[in-house]
């Protein structure tokens, strides 16, 4: 990305403009969820605290660290591949791909935990809405490690064309907002009483 990338004076928002409005798309229908999820509690919040005090809570901050510590290394990536480090972009690519595998493993586990102890998504409302909203979030976190392997693809290349560039900065939000999304579900599900 060397030869492409914009002057360190020049501001400019990164990725395409289309990019951002999937973004911002995914935000509200997250937002929409969440609002949904808050009235629901509202009616039973007596029930929705028992049930939150299930979750394993260690788990849920080994996963947000897990994902802070993969944004990070895509930050690392991208000023890396800036500066035509690809040595360096590639092992923090790599190293943000494993950072999301071991979140989906978390969350199997916690999954695979909660079902043995009966609560599954028809046990009760919180518990439908903690497997629908994380579910979700993991279908997500797939997609955004579809999004880092094409990144990892980039990260050998000698220089990037402004669409390539565009592509793979697009890819990295995208990853950024898979984690700012768990930041607020872990909050919402985990830590709110």
């Amino acid at each position: 990305m060397t030869a492409t990338a914009a002057p360190p004076h020049e501001k400019r928002v990164p990725g395409e403009s289309g990019t951002w409005v999937f973004l911002f798309g995914d935000m509200l229908v997250f937002g929409a969820f969440f609002v949904t999820f808050l009235v629901e509690r509202a009616t039973a919040p007596e029930a929705f605290d028992a049930a939150r005090t299930t979750l394993h809570v260690g788990v849920g901050v080994t996963n947000t660290l897990v994902l802070l510590t993969s944004s990070l290394l895509v930050v690392l990536a991208l000023n890396a591949m800036r500066v035509g480090a690809a040595p360096i972009a590639t092992r923090a690519v790599a190293a943000a791909i494993v950072c999301g595998l071991a979140f989906i493993a978390l969350k199997v586990f916690e999954y695979i935990s909660l079902a043995a102890a009966g609560h599954g998504p028809g046990a009760n409302d919180f518990y439908l809405y903690y497997f629908i909203l994380t579910g979700l979030h993991l279908f997500h976190v797939c997609l955004g490690l579809g999004a880092l392997s094409f990144v990892l693809t980039q990260t050998r290349r000698t220089e990037l064309s402004p669409t390539r560039t565009a592509l793979v900065e697009g890819g990295a939000c995208f990853w950024h907002l898979v984690d700012l999304l768990w930041i607020f579900l872990f909050a919402l599900l985990y830590l709110v009483s």
